[in-house]
């Protein structure tokens, strides 16, 4: 069999080398004849799998390693008998890491208490659900908005999005892309969204692009409707709109859930799942090679430090958005070299703290946030 596999999928090579025929191919550069006479493709959210690609081809399995999967055609797939698979929850830690960052250093700009404030978060599955966890860790309260589990579970634990747009001083969006039906989210933040924002809150976008309709955003920013926007992905991306980076509190370029760990367990399921499909018995297949943090050791001293400046310590010690705002503000046209060549991240449970005179309660959160934790 042969399997076109994108060169940007980190960790992936010799997975398949012993049971498949595996070319390695940019994912801009991917077209009809190369995967002619495929049998599977494992891609990346570049790469548009739809009819263009796929007409003719002998594709019969197509695994993105992303949570995302709108730039794959499942319409045309399902009528072509092609199935498809993406990552769900891959690079969800990856993601509560980055917002708890942005948190900390939203806290520390703006001079705020996290656990005075309330928090909406729409979307709450995978990635969202743990954000969701670590915002309540942090002291926050958290008031949670997803029709379609309310539909499946009831209604005790979510509440409507005209309450978030009521009661939240921060509004995080963890929403998939839907271009329409009843769970629509396609410019789901648009005039009309920010016109009937009640607290003048922070906006948060780490979901998709489309989701918040840029020229919206602007003029809710220019009519003070919201007090700051932090944006990860954007309309149009690469080709961003170079005014709404200005008037962002905090920008990076689509790499929130870009953790080493994130990318290894998206790779780890893209391969099982191509393995279960053509049975090729790699089930015990597991990425290697993941790189360590420089300084896996955070050494916190809390006497005299709040609980909040104690998880800032860790947290940012472990990743600080600010790194990534200021080379993406410097060079934005540099979208997707950024991501591309993107530094080592990794998540909470790569890092151990040392903690001395941190009361039990905060050091039972540290350990429930993923921290490995000694205390002297």
């Amino acid at each position: 069999m042969k399997i076109i596999i994108d060169d940007k999928i980190p960790y992936i090579r010799g997975a398949f080398e012993k049971v498949a025929e595996v070319i390695y191919l940019p994912g801009f550069k991917t077209t009809a004849n190369i995967v002619q006479d495929a049998d599977a493709i494992i891609t990346r959210t570049r790469t548009i799998c739809n009819e263009k690609l796929l007409a003719g081809s002998t594709v019969k399995f197509i695994a993105t390693a992303t949570i995302g999967y709108d730039h794959i055609d499942t319409d045309y797939c399902e009528k072509a008998g092609i199935k498809w698979t993406n990552a769900p929850g891959c690079n969800s830690k990856s993601v509560e890491q980055y917002i708890a960052s942005l948190l900390m250093v939203l806290a520390e700009k703006r001079n705020l208490s996290l656990n005075e404030l309330t928090i909406g978060v729409v979307g709450v599955g995978n990635v969202g659900s743990k954000v969701a966890r670590v915002c309540e860790l942090l002291g926050m309260k958290v008031l949670l908005n997803d029709p379609p589990r309310e539909r499946v579970e009831g209604s005790a634990n979510f509440v409507s999005l005209e309450r978030i747009k009521n009661e939240a001083d921060i509004i995080t969006l963890h929403v998939p892309l839907n271009i329409k039906g009843e769970d629509a989210t396609y410019h789901l933040a648009d005039d009309v969204f920010f016109n009937s924002l009640k607290k003048n809150p922070i906006l948060i976008n780490s979901c998709r692009g489309e989701v918040v309709r840029t020229e919206s955003v602007k003029l809710a920013l220019i009519k003070g409707e919201i007090a700051d926007f932090v944006c990860d992905c954007w309309e149009n991306e690469p080709d961003i709109d170079l005014e709404l980076l200005e008037m962002t509190c905090l920008a990076t370029p689509h790499i929130a859930g870009y953790s080493k760990d994130g990318k290894a367990t998206g790779t780890l399921m893209s391969v099982q799942v191509i393995s279960d499909f053509f049975k090729l018995g790699l089930e015990n297949w597991r990425p290697e090679g993941i790189e360590m943090p420089a300084q896996p050791v955070i050494q916190i001293n809390g006497s005299g430090l709040s609980e909040q400046q104690i998880f800032a310590k860790a947290i940012l010690h472990t990743y600080d958005i600010r790194n990534d705002d200021a080379l993406f503000r410097n060079k934005p046209a540099d979208f997707e070299k950024q991501r591309g060549d993107y530094p080592t991240r990794r998540e909470f449970p790569a890092y151990t703290i040392e903690a001395k005179n941190v009361n039990k309660e905060t050091n039972e959160k540290l350990k429930k946030l993923g921290f490995n934790l000694i205390e002297k």
